[in-house]
């Protein structure tokens, strides 16, 4: 271990393994690194013997349940968007060879106390039970609008620059009411919460093309894809990756301690006596404790069923958004469910979670409002876990310490993360620039 890399990596979870391929593939001598004895750090995967272990203390699962093995649960589930920026990291760096995906069968907004599916094209919209007959036609025109547009030709724009009209003036243009604006921000562009409104529209715009483009891919029910057996595969997917192109993995490395010149400048890593030198240092926020603060905390539970959630055309994987407004909170919460149709648990068996900022110390009452949807349940445990950000300047120090995941199911945020790091590790921006037709045959 005594040598010299250009960065050690500490942790192996999905962003910090992403950031390790990247960086591996563009030439970087790359040193891996992780305290525990399995891949994925927080956004690791269970078996049902480990999801007992961790919830309830001891390694007897009920029978009922059927084979541990057969049960892949991710513990920071997430959907891809088919057309999204992790999608092309994938094939940017070719990971696609080591990972099978399957689409996601339905995307669900709830509005008025109902769960509905979430109209993404103008021709949805009018079908949609979401809005009245005017409505419609409004919506319409608005999709349209956004479907046309481009950046680059200003005839589609209408007149309207999008980097400086808001959001809320655009849509004020096409009539819409609240109800509308609600799932149209909260369950196409995907905000967290309302702020969106009050900042310029090109990017909301941008996030509904994406959906519109993601969902054309495989013309399902859904613009969202996961991988069989889970986000598991992930991590190990890019350590293959690294290990290709000459990056070595270090598991089960006990007290990984980071190691300073006297400058404060990152130097090398210490572990079981030994100290391996390096430039730089990339790691998840719980390897440099000082180095990070706290900004939030996840409220979410994990419920093993036998049946769909209710009223989502009995999909076997599927997305519902709550947003805020509708359940009166300050964040939006998120209703996650896959089951055996992408080899996540044994057949006959469904994985939920529900997931939301937490904005009180009960999350049982919390998530109420999501649990409520999901009819009866099997088993379900519940879990907080904190959220970190970096305080410390990367200029200074060469330390790159990732965020915490956030409550989302979806993996927009997850990426924009890795890539803004990825150019302060690099100086560079990364090159996405792929050919996303060479991945469907991939993922059929």
């Amino acid at each position: 271990m005594d040598e010299e890399y250009d960065v050690i990596v500490l942790g192996t979870g999905l962003k910090e393994c992403i950031l390790s391929g990247l960086l591996s593939v563009d030439g970087l001598k790359v040193l891996h690194m992780d305290r525990n004895d399995y891949y994925g750090g927080e956004s690791t995967s269970l078996n049902l013997i480990q999801l007992w272990k961790r919830f309830r203390g001891n390694d007897k699962p009920p029978a009922h349940l059927g084979p541990s093995r057969d049960y892949n649960v991710d513990m920071v589930p997430k959907f891809m968007m088919a057309n999204g920026t992790l999608v092309r990291v994938l094939i940017h760096t070719d990971v696609t060879k080591y990972l099978s995906f399957k689409a996601v069968d339905g995307s669900y907004v709830f509005n008025k106390g109902k769960i509905h599916k979430v109209p993404a094209t103008d021709m949805e919209a009018l079908k949609s039970p979401l809005m009245g007959l005017f409505e419609k036609r409004r919506a319409r025109k608005f999709f349209i609008y956004v479907q046309d547009y481009n950046e680059n030709d200003p005839k589609t724009h209408e007149g309207l620059d999008l980097t400086r009209v808001t959001t809320r003036e655009l849509i004020s243009k096409y009539g819409l009411d609240d109800n509308t604006v609600d799932f149209i921000g909260h369950a196409v562009a995907l905000h967290r919460d309302d702020r969106y409104l009050y900042e310029p529209a090109l990017d909301t715009v941008k996030r509904m093309k994406l959906y519109s483009e993601s969902l054309a891919r495989f013309q399902g029910g859904s613009p969202y894809i996961y991988p069989l057996y889970g986000l598991g595969e992930l991590p190990q997917a890019f350590a293959r990756l690294s290990a290709v192109y000459g990056g070595t993995y270090m598991l089960n490395k006990p007290e990984c301690k980071v190691e300073f010149d006297m400058e404060g400048k990152v130097c090398g890593v210490t572990s079981e006596g030994e100290t391996a030198k390096c430039k730089k240092v990339v790691c998840d926020p719980s390897y440099l404790p000082n180095k990070v603060r706290k900004v939030g905390k996840v409220a979410r539970a994990i419920a093993i069923m036998s049946h769909p959630i209710p009223n989502t055309d009995e999909s076997h994987s599927v997305q519902v958004i709550l947003p805020q407004k509708q359940i009166g909170r300050k964040s939006d919460m998120y209703l996650f469910c896959c089951s055996y149709s992408h080899n996540v648990a044994p057949k006959g068996k469904f994985i939920a979670f529900v997931s939301t900022e937490a904005e009180t110390d009960h999350p049982e009452m919390e998530l109420k409002p999501g649990i409520d949807l999901l009819g009866p349940v099997d088993e379900l445990f519940y879990d907080t876990y904190d959220r970190y950000e970096p305080v410390n300047e990367p200029s200074l120090d060469n330390c790159f310490i990732s965020t915490s995941y956030d409550a989302t199911t979806h993996f927009e945020s997850t990426v924009m993360d890795v890539l803004s790091m990825y150019t302060m590790i690099t100086g560079k921006s990364a090159d996405l620039s792929v050919d996303l037709s060479a991945a469907s045959a991939a993922e059929e």
